[in-house]
């Protein structure tokens, strides 16, 4: 056990930096791929939004209420897409105006507000590359540390446990 733990040590460094670096990479296919989904569903909406302007004086939400006020149901169901459409854009633009920040300030809001299918799609086509920006290799180096230092300690804890296991058995047996 005593060789087996400078060399998992090392690697578990080395790794632990190798995966962070490429978190940049990550973050910047998925941002691409959340502001590509944005541009496509803004062009969905143009036609609407052109017809909101001629007949609503602009407004869109006057569109969406005059179709789900109508009798039709085809008229009245194209209001429920339309109202998705606009939903969709308001969400697509709150995801990139929260990607847009510092590599940290990405991360956590990817973590606490994901697209669980952009992500799949983001992860399904990811191409790994080490992102070699000062903030990339900072990021890199300082997650690479703290995931090294939790091995070790996680490491000494399980060392702590098993030195201290016969000791105990020991005891209970004389008394």
């Amino acid at each position: 056990m005593s060789m087996l733990r400078p060399v998992l040590d090392r690697a578990v460094l080395v790794g632990a930096v190798l995966c962070a670096g490429m978190a940049p990479s990550f973050m910047a296919q998925y941002r691409q791929r959340v502001g590509g989904h944005l541009a496509q569903a803004l062009q969905d909406l143009a036609p609407f939004l052109q017809i909101a302007n001629l007949r609503h004086r602009g407004s869109l939400e006057a569109l969406v209420q005059h179709h789900l006020q109508s009798t039709d149901p085809t008229f009245k169901a194209e209001g429920v897409a339309i109202r998705a459409m606009v939903d969709s854009v308001q969400r697509l633009k709150d995801a990139v105006e929260g990607l847009n920040g510092t590599l940290t300030q990405q991360l956590l809001y990817l973590f606490q507000h994901a697209d669980p299918t952009v992500l799949r799609a983001t992860w399904e086509i990811y191409q790994p590359s080490f992102a070699m920006s000062t903030e990339g290799i900072v990021f890199a180096l300082s997650a690479g540390l703290v995931i090294w230092l939790g091995f070790l300690g996680l490491w000494w804890l399980l060392a702590r446990a098993r030195a201290g296991a016969p000791n105990r058995r020991a005891r209970s047996i004389y008394k």
